[in-house]
């Protein structure tokens, strides 16, 4: 009889936990920690360059950070990992070249305790003075997903009638909402979703796909 080779499963802990302090340090209490994966997709010959060269301006002393074949990771305070995402983008952007960003911003996540030492940073933002000024439209694509409650349709309610008030909103889709505005209105807005669901929800999930200067009109 052959002998069966042991798998190493992984573990993620109590399903049951989101809702309930899932990611809790090991007193039981949150890291707090706000995190984002994204890949910049340039559309040009050049792409290597754009994507290194606004990886390696944005400042990123702040924040606990890892740039691999696929994406870029920002792990730390919440506004400190949504000043260097914004300031990679736009130091990207390019007048004329068809760019988009995919980028998952989350909190909460069971275990995401590694790098918690950046949560003793100061809010000064590193980025927000050498960007502020820069402006250009974009449009976007968003989806929310509170973890671990059964009433997250009116937590995603909430941030889509946000984009309406702001006058952002362009329409609803199959499995997305979208929205069309400048840079600065954008990234103001994701601050308010991730503010808001994280004063709200122990564990959610934030997609945002970016596109600018697409050939593409619809």
């Amino acid at each position: 009889m052959e002998k069966t080779e042991k798998k190493e499963y992984v573990t993620y802990g109590n399903k049951t936990a989101c809702g309930c302090g899932c990611g809790a340090g090991t007193e039981g209490k949150g890291t707090g920690i706000t995190g984002c994966r994204f890949s910049l997709s340039p559309m040009t010959d050049n792409f290597v360059d754009i994507i290194l060269g606004a990886v390696k301006k944005t400042h990123t002393e702040k924040v606990w950070q890892e740039t691999g074949k696929l994406s870029t990771v920002y792990r730390g305070k919440q506004i400190h990992v949504e000043d260097a995402v914004k300031a990679c983008f736009i130091n990207a952007w390019r007048e004329g070249v068809h760019m988009t960003m995919e980028a998952t911003y989350s909190k909460g996540c069971p275990g995401d305790t590694a790098g918690d030492s950046f949560m003793a940073e100061d809010d000064e933002l590193l980025n927000e003075p050498e960007i502020r000024d820069v402006h250009f439209p974009v449009a976007c694509k968003i989806s929310l997903y509170p973890m671990g409650i059964p009433n997250y349709m009116e937590y995603i309610a909430e941030v889509v009638n946000h984009a309406i008030d702001l006058g952002i909103y362009e329409k609803s889709a199959h499995y997305c909402t979208v929205l069309s505005c400048d840079v600065q209105e954008l990234f103001d807005y994701i601050h308010y979703v991730n503010t808001y669901c994280g004063e709200r929800l122990s564990h959610y999930i934030f997609e945002v796909t970016f596109s600018v200067n697409s050939p593409t009109k619809e």
